[in-house]
């Protein structure tokens, strides 16, 4: 399929989405964010794709914020209409079954660090910035920013960052919990390709409950959500993966996993 403003690849197990709108920072209009869930409904149909990298085109940003143009538009209900559809397709995004990586390579700021604060891992280059400016603007974060960043950094961290307007560099973000690594800009999508790698060594089945437990468990009170471990566990225990992986670990060698 032929997009507009994101590239995409599959790249042996890996399905890369490119947001390509340089020469405005890669900020996201409607169809940019409509391209990247038709890109992901159509990654999650590939039984020989199991991660997802989201990245962004050029050096200088993974995304710099919403389209201010096309924000400057709304009316009242049109932004609340935006918010709830973007909302929507992040939900999509943190509720894929495989693991999808932000690859950050520069600005992440606005509706660029709710993408990828939608992401399951965010990996950043040494020179990405992150923050959520909408204060700025006079306006609040609409695609989950409130909700995503304080479970993130916790409660006093995104009330600063969301009411200060403020950005921080990438080893800040790594520090109070917002990415997972911080890597030299040339090694950025090698070492997120890497992460992936060794996750892909692991029983498929066992990947998604994992990513399902942890997303839904959070949503839920500690007793409930121990309950929905106990039973993804036992799911689990239902598949040729895990006889496989015990069998292997009782005789000393590395399990050979199906995906079954």
């Amino acid at each position: 399929m032929t997009f507009q403003f994101i590239l995409t690849e599959k790249k042996e197990q890996t399905f890369i989405i490119t947001i390509n709108r340089p020469d405005k920072l890669n900020a996201l209009n409607w169809q940019t964010m409509t391209e990247i869930h038709t890109a992901l409904k159509e990654a999650k149909q590939f039984e020989d794709i199991r991660g997802v990298i989201i990245t962004g085109a050029g050096e200088k940003s993974f995304v710099a914020g919403a389209d201010i143009q096309e924000l400057s538009r709304n009316t009242p209900v049109g932004a609340k209409d935006f918010a709830l559809q973007s909302q929507e397709i992040l939900g999509f995004i943190e509720n894929f079954p495989k693991p999808v990586i932000a690859a950050i390579n520069g600005f992440c700021l606005g509706g660029g660090c709710e993408l990828a604060m939608a992401c399951h891992m965010r990996i950043a280059s040494d020179n990405a910035k992150f923050g959520q400016p909408e204060v700025n603007l006079g306006i609040i974060p609409g695609n989950g920013g409130t909700q995503r960043l304080a479970r993130l950094v916790g409660k006093g961290r995104a009330i600063e960052l969301i009411l200060s307007g403020n950005m921080i560099k990438a080893t800040e973000a790594h520090r109070i919990g917002l990415v997972n690594h911080v890597y030299e800009p040339e090694n950025l999508i090698s070492e997120t390709q890497n992460l992936l790698a060794t996750i892909y060594s692991k029983a498929s089945v066992a990947v998604k409950l994992s990513l399902e437990a942890i997303n839904h468990g959070l949503e839920l009170t500690l007793e409930e959500g121990v309950q929905l471990e106990a039973n993804l566990f036992g799911l689990c225990m239902s598949t040729e993966d895990a006889k496989e992986g015990t069998i292997a670990f009782l005789e000393k060698r590395k399990p050979q996993f199906k995906g079954i």
